[in-house]
Formats: structure tokens, sequence, C-alpha cells
């Protein structure tokens, strides 16, 4: 029981330290069937596939369940109010593989300043960085990361500036980068060299 217990709190420091451990599944690789090198050609656009991804390729069901929950399309919110749920809830979540390429791939699409990037990992949402809609944004994953809830004031102010289906949006969202979050830290997933690092 007492290894159990130190070997928790290790792995719990070297992730908070950033100092990785060796990937706890070795990705699948190529060639892959169809069912999977179309979705995986289709997000790339020729850049080699991530880690994270090939590792859900070794099980063609479940990659396919994952890819069909993601909400990366166009929908209810803007790629802006997207892109601050899912890097402050990977953020919250420890997840620095998927905070990072998130960064490295939609941060300047989102129009994301660097203080406001690095605001997502090490401040509240109370920061000066941001408008009253994005601090209730931030404010929201904040409440799901600790509470998995909404209280009623905050619910009210969220109806201030979104709709009901961008609402529903929103928690799915956060949900899935929650999800995500999980796999990588779960999976011991190895950074990728292109993405984002945290701040010190």
């Amino acid at each position: 029981m007492l290894y159990f217990i130190q070997q928790e709190a290790y792995d719990s420091a070297a992730i908070e330290s950033g100092v990785r451990m060796p990937a706890r599944i070795e990705p699948a690789t190529p060639p892959f069937g169809e069912d999977i090198s179309r979705p995986l050609d289709r997000l790339m656009k020729g850049q080699p596939p991530l880690r994270l991804f090939t590792t859900l390729a070794r099980d063609p069901r479940l990659f396919q369940k994952f890819f069909a929950g993601g909400l990366l399309d166009k929908g209810n919110l803007s790629i802006r109010q997207r892109e601050i749920v899912i890097h402050r809830t990977t953020a919250l979540c420890k997840s620095e593989y998927e905070w990072g390429i998130h960064v490295t791939a939609f941060s300047g699409l989102a129009g994301l300043t660097p203080e406001q990037v690095q605001a997502t990992v090490t401040a509240s949402g109370n920061e000066a960085c941001w408008s009253a809609e994005e601090h209730v944004l931030l404010r929201l994953c904040d409440s799901l990361h600790e509470h998995s809830d909404i209280d009623d004031g905050l619910w009210d102010e969220l109806r201030n500036y979104f709709t009901e289906e961008a609402i529903i949006e929103l928690l799915m969202l956060a949900g899935f980068y929650r999800t995500v979050s999980y796999l990588t830290n779960g999976l011991r997933m190895p950074l990728e060299e292109a993405g984002a690092r945290f701040p010190a």
C-alpha cells in the first residue's frame, strides 16, 4: 500500500514539474486503413499525425468515437471563445500536451495575445487582459473543473452573452477536453516537438 501511495505522489510531482516519463502505451504505426488515414489526412493537412491520434489508432473503434466527439468545426462559438475554453480547461487539468498543441495551432487564429495565453495557465479569470464576456467563460471553466456544476449566478451571466445552444456546446467542449486531458496525462503522452510549453 505504501508503495502505491509513494508512486502516486511521484507521478503527480513529475507531471507538475514538467518531467515526462516514457509513454505507457506505444502508438500504432502506418500504414493505416482508410477509416483512420482519411480523417488523419483531412485534419493534419500533410503534417505528421499527432502521437495522441496514432495512439488512439491502435483501436479503430476508439479512434472513430474520439474523432466523432470533437468540436473543432464551425458551431455556436467563435474560434476565440472555443480556444479560451480549451486552453483554460487543459491548463487546469495540467495537460501540457494538449494545451501546447492548441496554443501552437490556434492561439494566433483566435487572436489571443501572449499575455492571454500565459494567463490561461498562471492567472485567475479576473485578469485585466480579458473582456467581460471572456471573464465569464473563464469562470465557467473554473467552476466546471472544481465543482462539475454551474451555480445560478454564473448561469444567468452566461445567458447574457450566449444562446442556450452555445451554452450546451460550451459544456460539451469543456467536458471533451477534460477527457482529452485524461488521455494525455494518463498515457504519459510525450510532448510534441512543435507544441508550446507551459510558462515557467
